[in-house]
């Protein structure tokens, strides 16, 4: 009878197991630094010690959850930044990526932690959250080349993912720059795409590559070795990240890196990472697989009232951006309950609600005056308009600029009248007396009758050396038929006919969103505003006193982008704000300094009359 055979062993990893001894873990740079940090040596925020504490823990008693530093394989990754990448941009072009202090925790840590057991890395999640411009991109987009071609990992699919495409763009740019500048880099590795136009970069030896993803791009099927999720705070959902997270199932240490500044939603995905990162770190929860680097201020930290805190939530302080930068940001936010907000956010990693206040009420108050539209014929005239329909109102803004710099403002606005007190009550505002006062016009009916607001702008125009009148496209095909009615001649700039062939006034689009107008000559909403809280802030601004324009401006809240580009919420305003939009328009215009054709001469008693009819 023939013996049975034993059974078959299981096979082993085939990764090579780590042999370096933990006595060389001690004077490693990470842990150094994570040393210098727990001690106070180095500012640091409360979740990067918990990191900084947990790291030294495991250095000591790991090894009993089979977790081990790898000092060869922290080393082999920290090398590759200064020796293969080379930064691009300003002073920074073709120098070497050396890694700061901090740089040099996040990799050594991704790298250099392992599983006892088969060799392959520990960490497959790292949630990276520092203050804006410390150099995320730069290092996530290293993380992404090197795990596209020295990590051992065949047919490698590494992402730039974003929540928009335009967003992951800017990180796969900082990737194609890198490999532009290393001789090493553009030697292996194939661009796909023009100048500027790139797509993806490819690693043909193990028939690998790097590109970008989106949330919504309709790809299936991802088998991500590395993503790098940027800008985790501008995301809606978590969709894009479980997507990417359920490809990685099939690889062997799959890497997912997020950067990210603070978010401006407490219920964002962001800010349930913020929350899982600060309960790993604390050692409130055990995760062996989610690393984290969030930076940020202690609780007892004011940031406006003690500068030693800044370096807390911005650790490349002093090499990416100096002090001057954080001050004048600082210096530009007092007063400004927007701008305040989206410092805090931006600089010092504070979460904030996603909309702001406006501006403060005591300075807009000390702006107030009384005068006449008339005592300022002969100036300069720039207008903003905001039509509506049904329920807001329809505002028109003029604002003067004087010889010296000064501007001066003042606003008409228009409800229907018929439904007037209806709105009066639901509103809680008294627009009949206000109509009693002549600050607002309630021409009969239920809807705004353009005509009378295209009389009113005929009658400006007669009396004012207007330049241009800014609007917001809504509505503006009635209000240029009404203009045709009435035979007043006004044409839309889109730039393709010059100013000197058009007969009438100059009408300009202005854009209302966060962006998609940000040049020195396109009127956006960011920028408008931006100058008319500096007018605001500095005394520059003489503004008509009118009950009407002063409840939109305490009613009025600003939302912003995680790039700090902000604009009006009319969703999350607590009254109308279009009078204050029309406001902000015709500041931006006044800003533009562009010529206009000549407007005719129309009869003024003839426009007066008819305007209140």
């Amino acid at each position: 009878m023939t013996a049975e055979k034993p059974a078959r062993k299981p096979r082993a990893s085939r990764a090579k197991a780590p042999t370096t001894t933990l006595a060389g873990a001690p004077d490693h740079p990470v842990t150094l630094y994570a040393r210098a940090v727990t001690t106070g040596e180095l500012p640091a925020g409360p979740l990067v010690r918990g990191e900084c504490a947990r790291h030294l823990r495991d250095l000591a008693d790991g090894h009993k959850r089979g977790l081990f530093f790898d000092r060869e394989k922290a080393d082999r990754a920290l090398a590759f930044f200064p020796k293969v990448l080379r930064l691009n941009g300003g002073e920074h072009e073709g120098a070497p990526f050396e890694l700061l202090p901090w740089q040099v925790f996040v990799v050594g840590s991704l790298f250099g932690w392992v599983n006892l057991a088969t060799g392959y890395r520990r960490f497959r999640m790292a949630f990276v959250l520092t203050g804006k411009g410390s150099g995320k991109s730069p290092l996530a987009a290293g993380v992404g080349i090197y795990c596209l071609t020295s990590d051992g990992e065949p047919r490698a699919e590494v992402y730039a993912a974003a929540f928009k495409k335009d967003q992951a763009q800017i990180l796969f740019r900082d990737a194609v720059a890198m490999v532009d500048q290393s001789p090493a880099l553009s030697a292996r590795l194939q661009k796909s795409g023009g100048d500027g136009k790139e797509w993806n970069l490819a690693y043909l030896k193990t028939g690998s590559f790097f590109r970008t993803i989106a949330s919504g791009d309709g790809q299936s099927g991802p088998r991500p070795h590395c993503a790098l999720l940027d800008e985790i705070h501008e995301h809606r959902d978590n969709t894009t990240v479980e997507m990417l997270r359920a490809g990685t199932k099939g690889r062997r240490q799959a890497l997912m890196f997020a950067i990210t500044n603070a978010e401006a939603d407490r219920t964002s995905v962001c800010a349930q990472y913020r929350e899982y990162a600060g309960k790993v770190a604390r050692g409130d929860l055990m995760d062996d697989a989610f690393f984290s680097y969030v930076a940020g201020l202690d609780e007892d930290d004011d940031p406006f009232k003690d500068e030693s805190c800044w370096a807390k939530a911005n650790p490349s302080l002093g090499h990416t951006f100096g002090m001057q930068y954080l001050r004048e940001q600082v210096t530009q936010a007092r007063g400004m309950p927007s701008k305040e907000a989206i410092v805090r956010r931006l600089n010092f990693c504070q979460p904030t609600d996603a909309a702001a206040p406006w501006i403060d009420r005591d300075a807009y108050e000390a702006c107030e005056a009384d005068f006449k539209p008339d005592e300022l014929i002969g100036l300069p005239c720039w207008l903003g308009l905001d039509l509506s329909s049904k329920r807001d109102l329809t505002a028109l803004a003029a604002v003067w600029l004087h010889p010296d710099g000064r501007r001066s403002v003042a606003t008409w606005s228009w409800t229907p009248g018929d439904t007037m007190d209806e709105r009066a009550r639901t509103d809680n505002v008294p627009y009949r007396a206000w109509k009693d006062a002549e600050w607002l016009f309630a021409p009969a009916g239920r809807l705004i009758d353009k005509g009378h607001v295209a009389r009113f702008v005929q009658q400006l125009a007669a009396r004012h050396d207007l330049k241009a009148l800014a609007y917001d496209n809504a509505q503006m095909d009635d209000f240029l038929r009404a203009c045709d009615d009435i035979g007043f001649d006004a044409w839309i700039d889109d730039g393709e006919v010059e100013a000197h062939q058009q007969i009438g006034l100059r009408l300009v689009r202005h854009g209302q969103g966060y962006s998609g107008f940000n040049s020195e000559t396109v009127l956006w909403m960011p920028r408008s505003i931006s100058q008319l809280e500096e007018a605001i802030i500095k005394g520059q601004l003489a503004i008509q006193r009118n009950p009407v324009l002063r409840w939109a401006n305490a009613s009025a809240v600003v939302a912003a982008d995680p790039s700090g580009n902000r604009r009006f919420d009319k969703r999350k305003a607590t009254g109308r704000i279009d009078p204050l939009l029309a406001v902000t328009m015709a500041m931006g215009a006044s800003h533009t300094g562009a010529p206009v054709a000549p407007v005719s001469v129309f009869d003024r008693e003839d426009v007066y009359a008819a305007l209140f009819d």
